[in-house]
């Protein structure tokens, strides 16, 4: 289901490079995973997520989806990679929202080709996942992909963070939001916490070392209501090596001027 944004409706591992001095806790899971997440689905799940790339693949032909040419390589860098935040997700939701996460809305912010969006859907059918994207060609692709793999769970919003950030039918109405491979975190916090309600999470899947843009987006993750919570390094396929998931708590309403006009977060991150 394809809605504009002016529609009116309703494991990982210890990250052993950091000193005391960091501004981040660092986490360690309880088993380290050691298999493919890809091997825990279900042969349906499996069979949707093969639908998933072959579409990605053919569609890339024509537009600018990936980089990604080959069937193996979509499956380690942006498959598996999307996978290996659902751990931390699902068991930080747990503990620090003190609720199941057996039904969650979660928004994927700047989708783009559904990533990770598309895959926590098929991964996680009881959840119910929007994909925002400003592309109208991409939302199209959107539409096939759903069409093809046969997903309920999956709802596309075109339009922009921070328009969808102050419509009333989208702001702090989502439990979770992510985002993969969009912006810096300072200007991703803009984007995604004013959709997250308070007590949900905002979680964004990052490179080996986000350290300093980690640091640099202390101020702007506070001003939006939030604070980080964890930074843990989650387990990848990615030949690109370890990724990160930056968490964040939503402690407190967003004040109404965020986010700010579109393109001004990105131009003036605070």
């Amino acid at each position: 289901m394809l809605l504009s944004s002016n529609s009116q409706f309703s494991r990982w591992t210890f990250f052993k490079h950091l000193t005391t001095r960091k501004l981040t806790t660092f986490c360690q899971h309880k088993s380290l995973v050691t298999l493919s997440q890809f091997g825990t689905l279900t042969s349906r799940q499996k069979d949707q997520i093969h639908l998933y790339v072959d579409a990605l693949l053919q569609w890339n032909k024509r537009m600018n989806l990936t980089a990604v040419k080959e069937v193996n390589d979509v499956m380690e860098r942006h498959v598996e990679d999307s996978l290996s935040i659902l751990p931390p997700l699902s068991d930080f939701y747990r503990m620090h929202c003190g609720t199941s996460c057996d039904k969650l809305n979660l928004v994927d912010v700047g989708t783009g080709a559904g990533l990770p969006g598309v895959v926590l859907a098929i991964a996680r059918p009881e959840w119910d996942v929007t994909l925002l994207e400003s592309m109208n060609k991409r939302c199209v692709f959107l539409e096939h992909v759903i069409s093809v793999i046969g997903s309920s769970n999956i709802q596309i919003v075109r339009g922009r963070a921070e328009s969808l950030g102050q419509n009333p039918c989208f702001r702090e109405q989502f439990d979770v939001a992510v985002a993969r491979a969009v912006a810096e975190m300072r200007i991703l916090a803009e984007y995604c916490l004013p959709l997250v309600r308070v007590g949900g999470l905002f979680i964004a899947a990052k490179g080996h070392d986000p350290e300093d843009e980690i640091k640099n987006a202390g101020s702007a993750i506070q001003k939006m209501g939030a604070s980080l919570l964890q930074v843990c390094s989650v387990e990848s396929q990615s030949p690109h090596g370890q990724r990160t998931a930056v968490i964040c708590s939503k402690d407190r309403p967003t004040p109404l001027k965020y986010p700010r006009d579109p393109g001004t977060p990105a131009k003036e991150p605070l």
